[in-house]
């Protein structure tokens, strides 16, 4: 089936059809996405990224070094 059979079949379904789809279909996305969250931030594929915002953190004078080593131990 292509997008577009898909796509036809989708217009062609009722108003509570199609809610019953969104509702399936706002869950399963999600699951795959979290997987892969997950393993990126197992594999420490985030790190540079939070030390850079922890820098841009730190930058700003209104924060300070004990602020973020707060928020390090919570992780």
């Amino acid at each position: 089936m292509s997008l577009t059979e898909i796509k036809t079949a989708i217009e062609a379904l009722s108003e509570k059809e199609r809610c019953e789809l969104n509702a399936w279909l706002q869950d399963w996305p999600a699951d795959d996405w979290d997987r892969q969250m997950e393993a990126d931030a197992r594999s420490g594929r985030f790190t540079p990224l939070a030390r850079e915002a922890e820098d841009a953190i730190l930058a700003h004078p209104a924060r300070t070094r004990s602020s973020v080593a707060v928020s390090r131990s919570i992780r």
